[in-house]
């Protein structure tokens, strides 16, 4: 995370020097106020992933039949619950191996 911050940041750079590749001056592009693209990145981030469309399909697509209605270990650990998928934390990771998806799993994770 903090690598994509640090290349929004130097883009943010890039764009609001006042030179041009030219060696002229470039006053529409130096307009650009940087605080506002590392808050818009930073805010977007904060949020908690939503567990009905983004990490129950994930279950779903790892997990199914057996953790979802129906299935053999479903009442011991129904992972269609976000208390289930909480309460397992990264235990869960020995099924998912995808970095995105664990990226996902972790932000939820980690939000009260």
């Amino acid at each position: 995370m903090q690598g994509m911050r640090a290349g929004v940041l130097i883009l943010v750079m890039v764009l609001t020097s006042s030179v041009g590749s030219c060696g002229r001056s470039n006053r529409n592009v130096s307009l650009v106020n940087p605080s506002m693209f590392v808050t818009s990145f930073s805010s977007s981030t904060n949020a908690k992933p939503d567990f009905e469309k983004e990490i129950r399909p994930i279950f779903q697509s790892r997990c199914m039949p057996c953790h979802f209605q129906g299935g053999k270990v479903y009442d011991k650990l129904p992972f269609d619950k976000p208390e289930t998928i909480t309460r397992l934390g990264t235990k869960l990771f020995a099924r998912i191996k995808n970095e995105n998806e664990q990226r996902l799993i972790r932000e939820f994770l980690a939000q009260p």
